[in-house]
């Protein structure tokens, strides 16, 4: 594979591809941002006024970002932070009104600036695969990527499976101090992790790579249930057993039960959103392929081992 031209032209030697980070100040923003700035980008963050003098926002100044404070519902403002963009790269986390509305009055301002470039907010499973109503944050995001494929401008998104940190703790798979893994359905069926980290890295060789198509697809690695199992044993060195609670079928009624005992619509994660998640994932119908790992070959991928040694240590 021939190793893409991460310039946008001649010029972009003497001067680096500018690129505005909208959700910079969210946990995989300031990765994303760390490591535009490790590729010699020139990063403006948009920030909300009332972030502007949070400590993220400071670490974000002493890694020479410029902060912009915007309005998003300041049509004019959002179009001036994005003027001079070779790309607009969007980190924001939210329900409808941020990924939908926010995104959408972002992606307006882009094309207004005659930005050519737009990363959404998508860092996910592949939802392209999936049917209306599985999976709310994902339905927002195929909501928004309708508007956005209609817009006069390039698009870019990342897809990345589920965030491997999430195994050490947020994601309820690998029960550490009871040794299980718990899993429905399958459990030689392939998932996609990948960190974090790994994630934010690939999205800022993405931003500065002029020839990158619309879905770029990674997975830091592709491991079974049977596979964490043996990743949590060699970490470890104790043994752990699988426990299979039951059919997809069967999660599908408790998710439906858990969403109407404990329906939360203003939570962006309530406990039934990460059970929609892992269902999908356990389906096996969003797998990730072709992966594009080898897109950027200085990037070097993470496996679920290496994140599960670090949380024991």
């Amino acid at each position: 594979m021939t190793t893409p031209d991460l310039t946008f032209s001649s010029a972009s030697a003497a001067a680096p591809a500018r690129i505005v980070l909208a959700g910079a100040t969210g946990a995989l923003g300031l990765l994303i941002a760390h490591h535009l700035r490790q590729r010699g980008a020139a990063v403006r963050a948009l920030v909300r006024p009332q972030t502007q003098d949070s400590a993220e926002a400071a670490s974000l100044r002493l890694q020479g970002v410029e902060l912009v404070a915007v309005d998003y519902s300041q049509a004019d403002q959002l179009r001036q932070a994005c003027e001079g963009a070779a790309c607009v790269v969007s980190a924001l986390s939210g329900l409808r009104e941020v990924i939908v509305e926010g995104q959408t009055r972002l992606l307006e301002a882009a094309v207004a600036a005659d930005v050519p470039r737009f990363i959404p907010s998508d860092f996910s499973i592949d939802y392209t695969k999936l049917p209306e109503g599985s999976n709310r944050n994902l339905d927002l995001r195929r909501e928004f990527q309708r508007r956005l494929d209609q817009a006069p401008i390039r698009a870019t998104s990342i897809l990345n499976g589920m965030f491997t940190d999430l195994l050490t703790g947020q994601a309820p798979v690998i029960l550490m101090g009871l040794r299980r893994v718990v899993y429905w359905g399958d459990a030689d069926q392939p998932l996609d992790f990948t960190t974090m980290r790994n994630t934010a890295a690939f999205t800022a060789a993405a931003a500065l790579d002029a020839t990158a198509p619309r879905y770029l697809r990674v997975a830091g690695e592709v491991a079974s249930i049977r596979g964490l199992q043996a990743a949590a044993q060699a970490v470890t060195g104790r043994e752990f057993k699988l426990l299979r609670v039951g059919s997809l079928a069967a999660f599908g009624n408790v998710i439906k039960l858990t969403k109407a005992l404990m329906t939360a619509p203003k939570e962006v994660f309530p406990p039934w959103q990460g059970m929609q998640y892992l269902h999908n994932m356990f389906s096996g119908r969003p797998k990730l392929e072709p992966l594009d790992n080898a897109r950027y070959p200085d990037i070097r991928w993470t496996p679920v081992r290496e994140v599960l040694a670090a949380s024991q240590a």
